[in-house]
């Protein structure tokens, strides 16, 4: 039987509640939430008892859970379920109807009525992402509510949560048709090889679509392409099919080197005539100094935190100096996509960090484009902060 808590609300977060906001932070109750179980319905009330929403209790790294509706009287069962993925499908039918592009966001937690949980479509095939032990107690109706809402060829899950004090980042085969891997799925008429049981991730990250459109339609014919920590080279393969002369991908996953051998495979082109450089960002940048390699773009897209050996690097400290490394070895009038996913800080800080690049290395630059979220990643209106993706096309003028 699932626990229902009746939670006191902090007066100065009623407000922000009652207007919208979906997360549920620590900070916003009241009442002690020791004895409470993960995936315990809230009953969240003002200092005068009076109703205020319906949250689920599990804790992430955003906070302790989410709220659910402002509706009192309505249920957290298989029918609120199919409600809520029934409006977001309705939000995408025209991605369901593409035929160059297979592979998108169905569900993007709280911006579509559930923080918490993600799912995603891959050529009939489904992933949902869970991101708390409070969530993943409802996946019985959550299943079976996705199952009476659209055909699932194929479905699969994975779990980004701490359980006992351990990450537990598995995946897993639920239900229907086994995939075949790799899975070939089209963006934007582009294949990429996909793998939904094979640890934390897929091959490809679905919020850079309109990103790698823009670098194969606008930004690659006749040009030199590097793309750093570029993963499994997606954005490689855009820069090829776009008229990139050459591209150097960079990574320092040594899987980055099959896994970047086999997108270009599926799509036809020959990865002998690329490079593909297993190696920290970072000692390349030298690499390429040392020896005068400049290039005509060059993608950078890293983690928001990552550590090696030698040094630690966070994007929230560490991207001005990126940026003025990468100065060095790009060509005047080149362009620079500068990418983040760190959700600690905004665009228009993010625009700060790069400013800060460029006056230190004492070049002048235009900024030509940007790029959020993608629409099928819904984000809750007012209040962009959810909106995490920050990207920005940088001209370095001469």
């Amino acid at each position: 039987m699932r626990q229902l808590v009746e939670v006191k609300v902090k007066s100065k977060s009623v407000k922000d509640i009652t207007n919208g906001y979906p997360l549920l932070s620590k900070e916003a109750i009241e009442t002690s939430l020791e004895k409470i179980q993960e995936g315990s319905i809230l009953r969240l009330i003002d200092s005068n008892g009076r109703y205020i929403a319906t949250a689920y209790y599990g804790l992430q790294n955003k906070g302790i859970g989410w709220v659910l509706t402002r509706k009192e009287q309505e249920k957290m069962d298989t029918k609120f379920f199919v409600k809520k993925f029934s409006e977001a499908i309705a939000k995408r039918e025209h991605f369901y109807a593409a035929e160059d592009t297979t592979a998108f966001r169905v569900f993007n937690g709280e911006g579509d009525g559930i923080g918490g949980l993600t799912i995603d479509f891959f050529n009939g095939f489904y992933m949902a992402s869970w991101y708390s032990e409070g969530i993943y107690s409802f996946r019985e109706d959550i299943y079976q509510a996705l199952n009476e809402v659209v055909e699932v060829r194929g479905l699969y899950e994975k779990l980004r949560f701490n359980t006992n004090g351990q990450y537990v980042e598995q995946n897993d085969y639920v239900s229907g048709e086994k995939g075949e891997f790799p899975l070939i799925v089209l963006e934007n008429g582009m294949k990429y090889a996909v793998d939904l049981n094979d640890g934390a991730m897929t091959g490809i990250f679905l919020d850079q679509r309109n990103v790698r459109k823009a670098l194969r339609d606008r930004y690659s014919e006749g040009k030199t392409v590097l793309n750093t920590f570029s993963y499994t080279g997606a954005f490689s393969v855009a820069a090829v099919l776009g008229g990139s002369i050459k591209t150097t991908s960079v990574d320092l996953a040594k899987r980055s080197l099959p896994k970047t051998i086999e997108q270009f495979a599926v799509n036809g082109i020959d990865y002998e005539a690329q490079d593909i450089k297993v190696m920290n960002v970072f000692d390349y940048f030298r690499y390429a100094d040392r020896h005068d390699l400049k290039f005509d773009v060059v993608v950078l897209d890293p983690p928001s935190f990552a550590r090696t050996k030698k040094m630690t690097f966070s994007t929230a400290k560490d991207y001005p100096k990126l940026i003025k490394d990468t100065l060095k070895i790009t060509n005047d009038d080149g362009i620079i996509i500068a990418s983040t996913n760190n959700a600690s800080f905004n665009m228009k800080k993010f625009k700060t960090f790069i400013d800060k690049g460029f006056s230190e290395a004492n070049k002048r630059y235009k900024i030509i484009e940007e790029y959020q979220l993608p629409e099928d990643f819904t984000v809750p209106q007012h209040y962009p902060e959810f909106n995490y993706l920050k990207v920005v096309f940088i001209k370095v003028m001469s």
